[in-house]
């Protein structure tokens, strides 16, 4: 018997919702988009005209088909808003951070437990095509053993962001509360939880009040050292993946295209969704065996789709399969994000 698709809520319309939640929910036939919260102007209908918008968090949550409900609002509501949806008897899918301090998560993950509901976090970073290429790398074994990872996540934005809520000085704001569970996702799920992290955070731009750049250095086993650094005034961005290990290195720069794609009005499943350009390839040079002689060649760009994400949750809802992004990765994650700086 076929499962009925998963009646799903947003709980906001603006770019998260337009572009990195509506198109994947509506495209993926194991759910049904449903409802949104619209307190202003009314817009997702015209995007998805059967969609229902209410008013209000309330109200939406008050419908009794709704199943899931995507937190995808600014980051300091993330815990209340779970918080109420789980007390509605919703599914939640939370966008990071999925909260500012490990108790709030440790009291989801309890509450989500009690109400007999999945709590999971929207990490879809790691269904990024050049993240993918890092761990098609990493678990083929040809750099032999790892000692030294660097990922970066650069931009350059001097003007401060006109969302305020990421300038105002408090709990989850700043660039290392906005991009950090996002490296530390993608390090975790690679390589687990370190053994020691040292974290630098700092404030480069004109008139900044919260970190605009950070640095951590993550201490492994074995002697692997994973450095993850961001920043806001980096207008020649180095490459986004460096890697070297005991027979040879690894680098390529940020460039999945499903962002652009879909800024542009393109959808998740047309042709050609996902695929890297030709020129975007990563480049791997590899020692030849017993020798110190080295070869550069190109590695070639992959496809990746965040509907796999998606089809993640559908999984985890219907059949109770186990999530991608655990639980304990999750408390890892909260961990460093608390950790005092140097």
């Amino acid at each position: 018997m076929t499962a009925s698709p998963i009646q799903t809520g947003l709980l906001a319309y603006g770019m998260s919702g337009q572009i990195f939640q509506a198109p994947f929910v509506a495209a993926h036939p194991g759910f049904a988009l449903r409802a949104v919260t619209e307190r202003h102007q009314q817009r997702a209908a015209q995007d998805y005209p059967t969609i229902q918008s209410y008013p209000s968090v309330e109200a939406l949550l008050a419908d009794p088909e709704l199943e899931l409900v995507i937190v995808n609002t600014p980051s300091n509501t993330h815990v209340d808003l779970a918080t109420q949806a789980l007390l509605a008897g919703k599914h939640v899918l939370v966008e990071k951070p999925v909260a500012i301090t490990t108790p709030e998560l440790e009291g989801l993950l309890e509450l989500a437990q009690r109400q007999g509901r999945h709590f999971l976090a929207y990490q879809n970073r790691r269904w990024d095509s050049d993240f993918q290429a890092v761990r098609a790398v990493v678990e083929s074994g040809q750099l032999g053993k790892l000692h030294e990872v660097h990922f970066r996540y650069d931009r350059f934005r001097t003007p401060l962001n006109a969302k305020k809520f990421k300038e105002e000085p408090g709990p989850g704001a700043g660039l290392f509360y906005d991009l950090g569970p996002h490296l530390l996702d993608q390090a975790i799920s690679l390589f687990g939880a370190p053994l020691s992290c040292t974290k630098t955070l700092t404030s480069h731009r004109p008139y900044s009040r919260v970190d605009d750049y950070f640095h951590l250095h993550l201490r492994y086993p074995e002697g692997l050292e994973v450095f993850l650094t961001s920043g806001l005034l980096v207008a020649q961005p180095s490459p986004a993946f460096v890697l070297h290990g005991t027979r040879g290195s690894f680098s390529k720069m940020r460039s999945d295209a499903q962002e652009a794609q879909l800024q542009a009005g393109m959808r998740p499943t047309e042709p050609g969704y996902g695929q890297e350009a030709p020129e975007h390839a990563g480049r791997l040079t590899l020692a030849a065996p017993g020798t110190d002689n080295l070869t550069t060649t190109s590695y070639p760009g992959l496809t990746s789709n965040y509907l796999e994400l998606f089809e993640a949750v559908f999984q985890t809802i219907r059949h109770d399969a186990p999530y991608p992004i655990r639980k304990e990765q999750l408390l890892q994650q909260l961990a460093l994000l608390e950790q005092p700086a140097s």
